[in-house]
C-alpha cells in the first residue's frame, strides 16, 4: 500500500495547475446565522468536469508516462470520477472507458460522453462495478484508476484543502462528505503539514454509513448497494482511505434524505449557486450538529455540482 504524502501533495498540485481551476472561496451571511458558525465554502462545483474529481483524475492521468497512457484508462463511477477520468484523458489525448451503474444520473452519463469517455454499464452494487472495471482491464490493458483508494488520485483530491488553507488562516474545523472518502483522506493528509489544530469532519447519509459504522466498529464495514439521493456517496472505504480516516478524523455525521435536500435547496436558494445532493450532506451535517460548530471557523468543501435539472430532488419529495 502506498501511502501519499505532502510532497506527493505538492507535486500533484503543480503537475494538474494547468487542467484544474483554484476554485473560489464563498461565504454567507445567513447560513452563518443559521449555524452560529464562520462558514467558508470551497467551491468545488466550479471545478473543471463540475467536481473536485478533477483534481484526483489529472494527477493520476497526466502521472502516467507514454506507454501505460498509449493503452488508456478505466474506472467505475457512478458519475463525478468517470466525467473527471474522461476530461483528463481527453486533455492528454488518450481513451478512457468506464464502467457505470445502470441507475447512474443521465447528466453524469451524458458528460463522460461529451469528454469522449466510452461507457460500459453494469448493475448498481460495488461487486458489480469492481468485476466489470477487472474484465476490462483485463481485455484491453488500459491503466486502471481507482476513484479513491489510489495515492495518485488522493494526492490530486489533497489540493483542494491546500488551496483552502493557504487562503484562510485559522480554520477550527473542515468539513467534506464521505463515500470512498477519497477527498477527506486528501484533507487529512493536507491538513497534518499545514494546518494540524484544525479537525477534520467527515458528512454522510444516514442510508449510506459504512464509514460510520467503519469508525465505530474499528474496521471496514461496506454496503454493496446503498439507495441514497447523494448518489456520489454510495461506495465503500477502501484500505487506503481507511488508514486516513480510521487516524484522523474526527468525527462522521450522518445526516437524512430530507436534511440532504433541505440543505442542496437552502445553498441554491441563498448562494445562488448550484450544487448536487452530494455536495449538501456536508451542508445539512453542520446545519444539524450547531452544537459542533458554534462559535468556530469551519472550512466546508462544495464537492461538486453536476445536476440533473430535469429531476431535482425536491420535486418529488
Amino acid at each position: 500500500m502506498h501511502i501519499p504524502t505532502f510532497d506527493d501533495v505538492e507535486v500533484a498540485h503543480k503537475r494538474i495547475g494547468q487542467w484544474t481551476h483554484r476554485s473560489p472561496v464563498l461565504a454567507n451571511s445567513h447560513l452563518n446565522e443559521l449555524t452560529g458558525a464562520n462558514l467558508l465554502f470551497k467551491c468545488e462545483n466550479f471545478q473543471k468536469a463540475g467536481a473536485f474529481k478533477a483534481r484526483g483524475a489529472c494527477n493520476a492521468v497526466f502521472g502516467l508516462d507514454d506507454e501505460a497512457a498509449s493503452r488508456g484508462v478505466t474506472t467505475h463511477s457512478s458519475g463525478n470520477h468517470a466525467s473527471a477520468l474522461a476530461y483528463a484523458a481527453a486533455r492528454r489525448g488518450i481513451r478512457a472507458s468506464v464502467v457505470m451503474p445502470t441507475n447512474a444520473s443521465a447528466t453524469k452519463k451524458a458528460a463522460v460522453l461529451t469528454y469522449g469517455g466510452q461507457i460500459i454499464d453494469c448493475e448498481p452494487s460495488a461487486s458489480a462495478r469492481e468485476a466489470a472495471v477487472a474484465e476490462l482491464v483485463a481485455n484491453t490493458g488500459a491503466a486502471f484508476v481507482h476513484p479513491y483508494n489510489d495515492h495518485r488520485v488522493i494526492a490530486g483530491q489533497a489540493t483542494c484543502a491546500k488551496e483552502l488553507l493557504e487562503e484562510v488562516d485559522g480554520l477550527d474545523a473542515l468539513i467534506a462528505p464521505i463515500g470512498g472518502g477519497g477527498l477527506v483522506s486528501g484533507s487529512c493528509l493536507t491538513r497534518s503539514v499545514r494546518s494540524p489544530k484544525t479537525k477534520v469532519y467527515a458528512a454522510e447519509p444516514e442510508k449510506a454509513d459504512d464509514a460510520y459504522l467503519s469508525m465505530k466498529a474499528g474496521k471496514i464495514i461496506s454496503h454493496d448497494a446503498p439507495d441514497t439521493v447523494a448518489d456520489g456517496l454510495k461506495v465503500p472505504l477502501k484500505d487506503l482511505t481507511w488508514h486516513f480516516v480510521s487516524r484522523y478524523v474526527e468525527d462522521i455525521l450522518l445526516v437524512s434524505e430530507r436534511e440532504i435536500i433541505d440543505a442542496m435547496r437552502l445553498v441554491w436558494q441563498r448562494m445562488k449557486i448550484v450544487v448536487e445532493p452530494s455536495s449538501a450532506v456536508a451542508v445539512a451535517a453542520v446545519c444539524k450538529s450547531k452544537e459542533v460548530f458554534a462559535g468556530k471557523t469551519v472550512g466546508v468543501i462544495l464537492t461538486g455540482g453536476n445536476v440533473d435539472l430535469d429531476a431535482l430532488p425536491w420535486s418529488s419529495s
